[in-house]
Formats: structure tokens, sequence, C-alpha cells
């Protein structure tokens, strides 16, 4: 209809003609997924209390996209409005001619022009909540994993290839030589500040680490994260149709045969299905959606690593 619709990049310049390193933190490709523009507001706001105090410690450069699919953001859904369109399915190089595919390919071209590493922030949907983690497709494992396990996760989860991942801003970048890293964490339409707080220590350490921010006394600790490969992954389902009553936190480490939860018909006062975990590890993906069906994901484990 002739307007414009920008997409919006703070840039932290080094004070090197040749930055160390250049990274950049990209957000909101989901309209629904907010931890992640908060965590580029902290990210930003640090940064600008840094350059303004000490511009010298920017030894690399960093770029941050705080809300890559501003018509989504707007409306605070998942897709693009009207075109119905999940942007993170539109990063192919054989997409269409269409507002949203257009959009898209101008920002990789962007993020491969002025970044050699880009995290990808990320929420779950409205039926899951996930611990902090990094999620590594299998092919670029070895270049993404030292980089994944100094980010505060709780996880660095592997997954193998499949073609879904193929029109995906980050396999697209990794296949492009940009390190992509992306995360996952919470759940959609909430900000959850811890959450947040975890994963905001882990940016600042990888500016670190990475040589991006020269900065004085020793790093924080942060997290060793588990790392879990596709065989080390259980997925337990629901059996019925009800409604899921959580017995467990996320995060704990559980135990075979401790409860997970129970599946109870509220219409009639019965219990339909009493759900225990399949095995010992560490749970980092719960249902807070109540309502379940056959076959819903109630929960992941993440196994211990076989030896």
């Amino acid at each position: 209809m002739g307007g414009s619709i920008e997409i919006v990049k703070q840039t932290f310049t080094s004070v090197r003609n040749k930055p160390v390193k250049r990274i950049s933190f990209v957000a909101g490709l989901h309209g629904d997924e907010l931890d992640g523009v908060y965590l580029c507001h902290r990210i930003i706001e640090t940064l600008s209390q840094l350059k303004t105090t000490r511009p010298q410690a920017f030894q690399g450069e960093v770029h941050v996209y705080p809300a890559v699919n501003p018509q989504a953001l707007g409306s605070v859904t998942r897709l693009w409005p009207f075109f119905s369109m999940d942007m993170n399915r539109r990063m192919g190089e054989k997409n269409d001619a269409s507002l949203p595919s257009g959009f898209a390919r101008s920002l990789v071209e962007d993020l491969q022009a002025s970044s050699d590493i880009v995290v990808d922030f990320h929420a779950s949907n409205l039926h899951l909540k996930e611990l902090p983690q990094i999620r590594i497709i299998e092919e670029f494992d070895k270049k993404l994993i030292p980089l994944a396990v100094l980010c505060n996760m709780d996880v660095v989860w592997v997954h193998p290839s499949a073609p879904v991942f193929e029109s995906t801003l980050g396999y697209n970048l990794n296949r492009k030589k940009i390190h992509a890293l992306v995360v996952e964490t919470g759940i959609c339409l909430r900000i959850h500040q811890d959450f947040c707080e975890q994963i905001f220590q882990g940016m600042i350490h990888l500016l670190r680490q990475t040589g991006v921010l020269e900065l004085t006394g020793p790093p924080p600790e942060i997290k060793q994260p588990q790392l879990v490969h596709p065989k080390q992954v259980a997925l337990v389902q629901a059996k019925n149709a009800g409604l899921f009553i959580s017995n467990m936190s996320l995060g704990a480490h559980v135990r075979k045969g401790d409860l997970l939860g129970k599946v109870v018909d509220a219409v009639r006062g019965e219990v339909l299905e009493t759900v225990t975990f399949p095995s010992d590890g560490l749970l980092f993906t719960l249902r807070e959606q109540p309502v379940t069906y056959q076959g819903a994901p109630l929960a992941r484990i993440a196994l211990p690593e076989i030896r």
C-alpha cells in the first residue's frame, strides 16, 4: 500500500580498524516470542552504558536486531499477518517473490555482510516450556558446540538434519559459513526474567570469550550445559485426552519411575492416566498447556551420556 517496513539494527563499533569478531543478536522472527526481544533490550542497554564509560572495551563489533518481524510483533502473532507466513520458513534461496520472502532475504544478506557469529533467540510455543538451551543441526555440530558451551545454557541439543530446517535462518547462515546458534527458552507470549538473565550473562560471556569485549576482572562462573545427541532425548506423551496436572518442576533431575503427573477427566472425576518417567535424566521440556490429546507431548528428558 506504499508504506515502508524497516528492520531496526543497533550497532556497536570496534575501536580497531579490523574488528576481532563480529557478533549479531537476532530476535522477533516470530511475533509471539518475547524473551528474545527483552534479551536484546538488556544487551543494548548494557552495551550502550559500556560504550559511554569504556569504549576501548569494544575490540570487536556487535549488531543487535531486536525486532526482525515488526509486522508480527505489532500484532503479537507467530506468523506475518495477512500473508500468514512463518518468517523462519522463508530463508531458503528458492522462496517466492512475496513481501515476507523478500524481507527474509534482506535480513540474511545483511547478517551475512556484517556477522561472523549470529545468535538467534526463540521461545517455545504455548504448550511447552523449555529450559534455556541451544539447538544445533548435526552437520554443523563440530563448529558450533565450542561456541554453545560458552553461553550459560542448561542444554545443548544436537538434532539430526531434516528438510524442515532447510528454510530456517540458522540453517541458511551456517551453510553460508556464518556460525549461527539457535536459542530456545521459556514459552511464548511471556517474559521469563530468570531465564533471560541466565542467557544474558551467557551472551556477555560469549562476547568476552570471543574477544569482542575486553573487560577487567575474571569472568563469572557459567553453567556447563548437558550435551544431548539425538538418541539421548526421551519424549513422554499422553495416552489419553484430558487435563494434564504436573507433579514436577522444569529443570528437575528425575529418576525412572518418578511421578511426572496425571491426566484426568474433569467431567467424570476420574484419573485417566498416571504418568511416570521412563528413565533417569534432566527434565528440560514440560507441558504448560493442561488440555491434552492422545499423543500430546508432556515432557522431554535429556538422558545421561552412555559410556
